[in-house]
């Protein structure tokens, strides 16, 4: 491991990792904070760090909010302004890849950003956190972290935020980036770096937050109500998760067109991996007659991030003009 710094920080916001509890009947709680978790990390007092810490926050990382996700980016920013080398941010699994790649929108330094949490318990055998939490740590403070955004650290594997899935309710190894891999792995202590980062976006922080975007996923036989209702509602972008190749059925296609002449749609596959098409099919509900309606097509994005990423471009007052500039050639590429 290739050292550029004896200083890290790690900040908290409660999950699986931090839970335990107090009745084994009555089921787990977020109850530990940052300092207990770092005291409970075989090794790490080995590695001559000097790690700050800060209990952000212990919520369940379902009920993680936009502007909790904030509050914990400026956290990490002043840590580096402060002189840290490397970020490591705690929480629970539910969403991380979401999170994960929320804050790669927005994290603007070469100093690296880990997130990473656990599946298991501390209190039940096997529990994965200490590891999780020291491989974190030490992907932070390692020199070929610098200038990848932010990674996601779970069972000795290392994502990039723009990829990372979690593919599994109950499995340790429930992290996986389907379309191109890990970014990096450890192994017998070491972080090996596999490929260099591919392209990121990058926003400043929003003065408004209050533009939303939906995602809807198309199913068999859905009803039209919702698209009536979108048509009315706040929302200010729409994210499908459409059949196979991005596409919806015919009778909603129609019902898109007055959606997408006020708000900008994307179109994304629901199937986890592989992309969207452009030109293949051309059938009513098809990517061709979506274009030809005016609806973005996703690419290899997932429908998740893909609203984090429209949210994103919004927030920043792009048109629809620069939505699709930028979607352009970010959307296909995978790797």
């Amino acid at each position: 491991m290739t050292i550029i710094s004896s200083t890290v920080a790690v900040g908290t916001l409660g999950g699986t990792i931090t839970m335990t509890s107090s009745d084994k009947l009555a089921g787990i709680e977020s109850t530990l904070g940052a300092e207990e978790l770092l005291e409970a990390v075989p090794g790490l007092k080995d590695m001559s760090l000097d790690i700050w810490h800060k209990t952000i926050a212990n919520v369940a990382s379902g009920s993680l909010s936009f502007d909790l996700l904030f509050t914990a980016l400026a956290w990490a920013k002043q840590q580096v302004e402060r002189g840290a080398q490397g970020i490591v941010l705690v929480q629970g699994t539910d969403t991380l890849e979401e999170t994960s790649y929320f804050l790669d929108l927005y994290w603007p330094y070469a100093v690296p950003l880990v997130l990473t949490g656990a599946m298991r318990h501390p209190e039940v055998a096997g529990a994965d956190g200490a590891s999780n939490l020291l491989n974190a740590i030490k992907v932070a403070v390692d020199i070929r972290s610098r200038g990848h955004g932010v990674f996601v650290v779970m069972n000795d594997e290392v994502h990039q935020a723009r990829y990372v899935m979690k593919t599994h309710a109950n499995a340790v190894n429930a992290f996986e980036s389907p379309q191109v891999g890990p970014i990096g792995v450890i192994l017998e202590n070491q972080f090996i770096l596999r490929r260099q980062a591919n392209e990121r976006l990058l926003f400043p922080v929003p003065e408004d937050t209050s533009p939303c975007v939906l995602l809807l996923e198309s199913t068999l036989n859905e009803s039209e109500e919702i698209y009536d209702w979108i048509l009315h509602s706040s929302y200010k972008g729409l994210v499908i998760a459409g059949f196979g190749a991005g596409h919806v059925p015919g009778n909603i296609a129609k019902k898109l067109v007055p959606i997408i002449e006020n708000m900008p749609v994307m179109i994304c596959t629901r199937t986890g991996r592989g992309s969207t098409t452009y030109k293949t099919y051309a059938y009513e509900g098809s990517e061709i007659d979506l274009q030809r309606k005016g609806a973005l097509m996703g690419g290899f994005i997932c429908p998740r991030k893909a609203r984090l990423l429209l949210t994103a471009m919004i927030w920043s007052k792009m048109d629809k003009t620069k939505i699709a500039e930028h979607l352009r050639n970010y959307s296909k590429d995978s790797n």
